[in-house]
């Protein structure tokens, strides 16, 4: 049964252009996907969109130096995609990166990738509203092990503002009350500390 069912799909999907096939192997893998049993894990459904309809956000504090970007390029080159963009919808078919940028920009631009790619980049979906996905980010960051400190400490910010307590931010993001209180400190503030106590030798007369 399941062996006709897939010999059938595949006459099915060579019967198609290279872009109706790639449009209905999505639609075929988000079926599958809400039955699936890791329904809940976003890698069990990678998706192939068009490049241009995936753009970065305005807030990644990640850095890769030089050498690092030369390796991920060869790691691409030498071993093909490996690990999906993770993105967010933000329309319907337009996405935003969470995780994956300098994936997308080599995969993107780099002359070696496009016969291989056809316009498209693999992609997985989280489902997040801004500052969830801003959390989300940092997370992929730091499990890496790098991320900017001051583009850090306005994502700190704008969390503060938005009324997240310090051990919120410290939780989601993975950090201590001390760091979060350090990189608070960085933006120098007064509203970011409006919540916390201080001695009357800090008072300015």
């Amino acid at each position: 049964m399941q062996q006709r069912l897939t010999q059938e799909l595949t006459r099915f999907l060579s019967t198609l252009s290279e872009e109706e096939r790639i449009e209905a192997i999505n639609e075929f893998r988000k079926a599958i996907h809400s039955v699936s049993p890791f329904r809940e894990e976003p890698v069990d459904c990678v998706l192939w969109v068009k490049n241009d309809h995936i753009s970065p956000n305005d807030y990644n504090p990640n850095n890769v130096a030089p050498p690092e970007k030369k390796l991920l390029l060869k790691s691409i080159e030498a071993d093909g995609f490996t690990q999906p963009i993770v993105v967010v919808e933000s329309s319907r078919e337009e996405y935003e990166i969470v995780d994956g940028f300098h994936r997308h920009e080599l995969g993107k631009n780099k002359v070696s990738l496009k016969p291989r790619l056809k316009g498209y980049l693999p992609v997985t979906c989280l489902e997040r509203d801004r500052h969830e996905r801003m959390a989300a980010t940092i997370r992929h960051n730091r499990a890496r092990g790098r991320h900017q400190i001051h583009a850090m400490s306005e994502i700190v910010r704008e969390l503060s503002q938005l009324g997240w307590s310090e051990e919120k931010i410290g939780k989601d993001l993975g950090m201590d009350n001390d760091e979060v209180l350090r990189l608070k400190q960085i933006n120098g503030l007064q509203e970011l500390f409006a919540d916390r106590r201080f001695s009357k030798a800090w008072t300015v007369k």
